[in-house]
């Protein structure tokens, strides 16, 4: 029957996917159901590979499925063997979302270099968001808890439907016009086509040109919107974006104080160590001042003239004791201290010293000397005399 039904050949099958398994085979194996039902269904890789499904199947997602209702006989039961698998509704939005956050992406609207930093310390909040609804009752309160002073801009956008992109971008642009130092762009949760506003390509080239720095506040911790990803600042919900924009006032006074209680320390250290300083320079420029510069001059000269008359008294006393030396070296070479031993001294008529009979011969004049005094004598004889 099931066979040769000309309709179970072509059918189409809206459902949301379970127990979705990508095979080692290249099959995928899942469930089709609805609030109704359940079936089987199976695609082949052959089918993938012909363009069949051209998005990552998750579970939770809502397809249209066209494909063939048959019998798989092993287990008894009929499945429907899927050849194209289309996102529907809810899943062909994410698709866009998909698409469009790549896009955004390379195009460098997420980039971190280009978020500006949250300022510390506002005086004004702009909020584009809906007048009512529990939003801007969570900013509104939790801003004013935080800073009785701070002044809150509010442009009343729409938030969700076909107008609202392009009221949040008026939102935004009106804001920057009034110069407010940050902006809270956001809304309440809903689901995704509830959210779709801040998905949208306008919204973020609007929130990535503005030169007031953004936080996003969609939805709740698990929305996660384009408008999050270029914005300068995500917070997970309004309130927690009144948090990160404005300062607590009485943390603010409290760090006042602590910033005077430092600043009276620094000072009075800074003081004391001019003071310090002060008597260092005294002392230094008392070194180095002219009558003190003579005065240690004066006093090393006389250190120095002490020193030098130690040295020459020193240098007189060891050339004092060297001449001595010399004298009696001297005495013991003198002729006359010879002489007066006993000895003579016999001279040539040129006064050279005779030391041998070879100086002299018969009839020579010499001279001889003594203790007291010269002889003059003729040699008249030469005998040689050997010494052992």
């Amino acid at each position: 029957m099931f066979t040769q039904d000309f309709l179970l050949k072509s059918i189409t099958v809206k459902g949301e996917v379970s127990n979705c398994k990508y095979h080692s085979s290249g099959h995928i194996y899942f469930t089709l159901k609805d609030a109704g039902g359940a079936i089987a269904c199976v695609m082949f890789r052959g089918d993938r590979e012909r363009g069949g499904l051209k998005f990552q199947m998750k579970e939770g997602q809502q397809v249209k499925i066209t494909g063939t209702i048959d019998v798989y006989e092993r287990d008894g039961r009929y499945q429907l063997y899927a050849r194209e698998i289309l996102l529907d509704g809810a899943g062909a939005l994410y698709e866009r979302y998909e698409e469009l956050k790549k896009r955004l992406s390379e195009m460098g609207l997420f980039a971190a270099e280009y978020k500006q930093p949250i300022p510390r310390y506002i005086h004004t909040l702009g909020v584009v968001t809906a007048p009512t609804g529990a939003a801007v009752r969570d900013i509104i309160n939790v801003a004013t808890r935080r800073n009785p002073h701070i002044q809150i801009v509010l442009y009343p956008a729409i938030v969700q439907g076909d107008e609202a992109p392009e009221s949040i971008v008026r939102g935004i642009e009106a804001l920057t016009q009034k110069q407010v130092d940050v902006i809270i762009v956001g809304r309440g949760g809903g689901s995704i086509e509830d959210l779709w506003a801040f998905n949208e390509e306008i919204v973020a080239q609007a929130i990535f040109d503005c030169p007031i720095p953004i936080i996003s506040a969609v939805g709740h911790e698990t929305d996660t919107t384009i408008a999050d990803y270029v914005a300068d600042r995500r917070a997970p919900t309004p309130s927690a974006a009144a948090e990160i924009a404005v300062f607590e006032y009485e943390r603010f006074l409290q760090d006042l104080q602590d910033y005077a209680y430092s600043l009276h320390r620094s000072m009075d250290r800074r003081i004391s160590d001019l003071k310090m300083q002060e008597t260092r320079y005294k002392e230094t420029l008392r070194l180095l001042s002219p009558m003190g510069k003579i005065k240690d001059r004066l006093l090393r000269m006389d250190q120095y003239q002490d020193q030098l008359q130690v040295l020459m008294d020193r240098k007189v006393l060891s050339y004092r004791h060297r001449l001595e030396v010399d004298i009696e070296r001297l005495k013991g070479l003198s002729p006359l201290d010879r002489l007066k031993g006993g000895y003579s001294y016999a001279a040539a008529s040129d006064g050279s010293n005779i030391r041998s009979i070879s100086q002299v011969k018969k009839g020579d004049e010499i001279s001889l000397y003594v203790t007291d005094g010269k002889i003059k004598a003729q040699v008249t004889d030469i005998a040689e005399m050997k010494y052992q």
